[in-house]
């Protein structure tokens, strides 16, 4: 919030007014921020969104949301802002790092396990990124989620199966972020780590194929490598979780499935499954 401050300022200080223009280039954070900044600054200015990143091109640069986080809080403060325009060019990928293109990878698997399961059947046999698939799996991602968008803008319903992941990932990145004596996550391995633990939910409630959610935590594991999480750790994961912008009259809502392609939204869990799926990820990590 200091940051925004800061560009607010400058923005007075050079003169724009409501017919000035905003465009943002920069991964997730900047699209999320710059669209903040700008529809806040005299109550609106216009904006476009040019992502840089993986992740912010199929997933922060589209949809509306903008904002910013409250310390370690994700998303805490913001609002729903349409940009003018998102220009996705994928030739801006060759400055991004692997880390963070198996980042935004992440973003598409939940992509697949949502709504395509195809995205999800290319991406498993990845051994590195492919980047002969990547522009395929860009375009398939944001029609998805702009598909999504027009249906549910302010996440009434729908627009919340894309939190898949994002409850239990959300707070493991945000505890990540915060600790001392932990090395930061990525967005992008905080929900694969997210999404493994919530499918085992989904095994548990609604008999999601566990070969399924085994198939995951192999790739994860393969793929992005393991996230140590000590059973220390586990109390104040929960507790962080009480912050997601889901949850209503302070119970956590999950997204879970009950097969590929097939949501349950606002599903509540007792203490002691919580617990159980980051026990299952615990071991899978050792």
């Amino acid at each position: 919030i200091e940051t925004c401050n800061h560009l607010w300022n400058k923005l007075s200080e050079r003169g724009a007014d409501r017919k000035s223009l905003m465009i943002n280039l920069g991964g997730g954070v900047i699209t999320d921020m710059g669209g903040f900044v700008a529809s806040t600054f005299k109550r609106g200015l216009k904006f476009i969104n040019i992502p840089t990143t993986l992740l912010s091109m199929v997933d922060a640069s589209v949809g509306g949301k903008t904002g910013v986080d409250l310390g370690p809080l994700k998303n805490q403060i913001g609002l729903f802002s349409n940009p003018e325009m998102v220009l996705v060019d994928i030739d801006f990928l060759n400055t991004v790092s692997e880390r963070e293109m198996r980042s935004g990878l992440a973003e598409i698997i939940k992509y697949g396990f949502t709504f395509d399961e195809n995205l999800w059947n290319t991406i498993k046999r990845f051994t590195e990124i492919d980047m002969q698939e990547i522009n395929k799996l860009v375009y398939k991602s944001v029609v998805i989620k702009n598909k999504v968008v027009l249906q549910d803008l302010h996440e009434n319903n729908l627009r919340k199966s894309l939190n898949f992941g994002h409850t239990i990932g959300h707070a493991i990145e945000s505890y990540f972020l915060e600790s001392e004596d932990k090395k930061s996550l990525t967005h992008g391995e905080a929900i694969a780590v997210g999404m493994i633990v919530e499918l085992y939910y989904s095994s548990q409630v609604f008999e999601f194929p566990m070969e399924l959610t085994e198939s995951l935590k192999s790739f994860v594991n393969r793929f992005y490598g393991t996230v140590h999480i000590e059973k220390d750790d586990l109390a104040e994961i929960t507790k962080l979780m009480k912050f997601d912008k889901k949850n209503v009259s302070g119970k956590i809502n999950f997204v879970l499935l009950d097969q590929m392609e097939s949501c349950k939204l606002d599903v509540q869990l007792d203490a002691e499954l919580i617990q159980n799926g980051l026990f299952y990820y615990m071991q899978a990590s050792q």
